[in-house]
């Protein structure tokens, strides 16, 4: 479940659209050989399949697909939370050093 803080709720209610938002998961791999994980909460694109994906549900009812390797290494109950300035605001998960090494590195 992901818990929802005013700031958040005002970012999200401010920016209403119709496609559900996605924590997507993605590798990938540098030149070196070494493994490059990103994590980011943004909108459903054409490209995502959430028919595979986990979904977590906000104190609002609001629902969020997780990519279904995320959602292995997330904890059972996660925060988001609004960062950036201006044009740069975006959603983030609001997770502890270890939460966030579970979820780039287990």
């Amino acid at each position: 479940m992901a818990l929802l803080s005013k700031r958040l709720w005002i970012y999200t209610t401010t920016r209403d659209t119709t496609e559900p938002r996605v924590i997507a998961y993605d590798i990938h791999r540098c030149c070196g050989g070494a493994r490059i994980c990103e994590v980011q909460v943004r909108q459903q694109s054409r490209r995502d399949d959430i028919s595979t994906c986990a979904t977590a549900v906000m104190e609002d009812g609001t629902k969020i697909a997780i990519d279904p390797r995320a959602a292995a290494r997330l904890p059972s109950r996660f925060r988001l939370t609004v960062r950036g300035l201006g044009p740069f605001k975006h959603l983030d998960l609001d997770l502890d050093g270890s939460q966030w090494g579970a979820l780039l590195y287990d």
